[in-house]
């Protein structure tokens, strides 16, 4: 028996020892035993509700005929935060939005805190967290695993640094709006926001241009534990109509996903022990739904601008230990995936990932092991 089988198989055993069904998609979450994930790939579309994305008349026919039935969809995953940066900011630290992140942080200003309060969210308000904030990219540096963000457009402009790049502290985020060859977005970028990474000289290693994805994946011992990949303003079916003259939306990222998905997909880390997480950031702005008890936060009574929280968006799960075509109807959102992240990887739960209830990943997701 291979080393992989020997793993997978002890898996199973303790799944069954511990009374744990690996039923099909629909089970309870009874169980949170993560299989044997070495490798975690993260992709984040923009601003799309769940019927749009994934009803009868949808454009993106890569994702929801596709890819969808090779993996599981989540029919009940929601964003956390109007509009987009609290999302982004929430899957990496389970921090709650506040007035300057719900507006994008047009201004990068550096965030001015007053304490904390349980589960450790920062008081204040503000776009640039304190080092004292902590990131799952952190917690995985500080535990020997790898991470990084790739940016899509990141080292486009001719003025600004490749990697790692950010607006000056304190200033107009240039970013806010796409230019032709530069569609490069801060506000997309979560690792950008937290100075535990910028002022890190890892930042220049490890938040970086797309571009980059493809020769570490190429190489096993290259690809990080967490990948996690943010097209650009056209491609992430943000921009209608995007600057290029392309038609925008949810035509564009299904051709982004097509062209890139294949590649994470035949890597040999996904196929050995990967998990792929297709989301959105956020559902229309109308739709302020939320899940998952969250509520209001301590600098924001209402996450969702108008309600609690990001709305329903749907989420697509494709792993090895997932059996495909299935759906799954738990709810689920950008803290549970944190959550089950952190899980995978053995790390103390971040924020609101913490909160006593969150949902997080369990053999409903993780459907087989084979």
């Amino acid at each position: 028996m291979s080393n992989r089988r020997a793993i997978v198989a002890a898996c199973a055993l303790a799944l069954v020892a511990a009374g744990v069904s690996s039923n099909g998609a629909g089970a309870q979450p009874a169980g949170r035993v993560p299989p044997p994930v070495r490798n975690v790939f993260v992709v984040n579309l923009e601003n799309k509700g769940y019927d749009e994305t994934f009803g009868p008349a949808s454009p993106a026919k890569y994702l929801t005929q596709v890819l969808r039935p090779r993996g599981l969809l989540l029919t009940q995953y929601y964003g956390t935060a109007h509009a987009s940066l609290g999302n982004y900011i929430a899957q990496i630290s389970g921090q709650g939005p506040n007035v300057q992140t719900q507006s994008d942080c047009q201004v990068y200003s550096d965030f001015r805190g007053v304490g904390t309060v349980a589960p450790q969210q920062a008081v204040g308000q503000g776009c640039v967290y304190p080092a004292s904030v902590q990131t799952v990219a952190d917690q995985l540096g500080a535990t020997g695993l790898s991470w990084k963000g790739y940016m899509e457009d990141m080292g486009n402009s001719a003025t600004e640094p490749a990697t790692c790049r950010h607006p000056a502290l304190d200033s107009h985020d240039e970013t806010q709006i796409a230019r032709p060859g530069d569609q490069y977005a801060a506000r997309h970028n979560p690792f950008v926001y937290f100075h535990s990474i910028i002022d890190s000289p890892a930042c220049s290693d490890r938040v970086v241009p797309l571009d980059r994805l493809d020769a570490d994946l190429n190489r096993k011992n290259e690809t990080p534990n967490l990948v996690y990949i943010t097209p650009n303003l056209c491609n992430d079916g943000h921009d209608d109509q995007c600057v290029d003259g392309r038609e925008g939306g949810l035509v564009a990222a299904d051709q982004w996903l097509a062209t890139w998905i294949p590649k994470i997909l035949e890597s040999r880390a996904f196929r050995q022990a990967g998990l792929l997480i297709v989301t959105f950031d956020e559902s229309e702005a109308n739709d302020a739904g939320a899940c998952c008890g969250e509520g209001p936060g301590p600098n924001s009574p209402l996450p969702g601008i108008t309600g609690m929280g990001g709305g329903r968006t749907g989420a697509v799960a494709v792993s090895p230990f997932i059996r495909p075509g299935g759906w799954n109807d738990t709810a689920y959102n950008h803290y549970s995936l944190l959550c089950s992240i952190e899980e995978i990887f053995g790390l103390p739960k971040l924020g609101y990932a913490g909160q006593p209830g969150l949902p997080c990943f369990g053999t409903d997701v993780y459907t087989t092991l084979t």
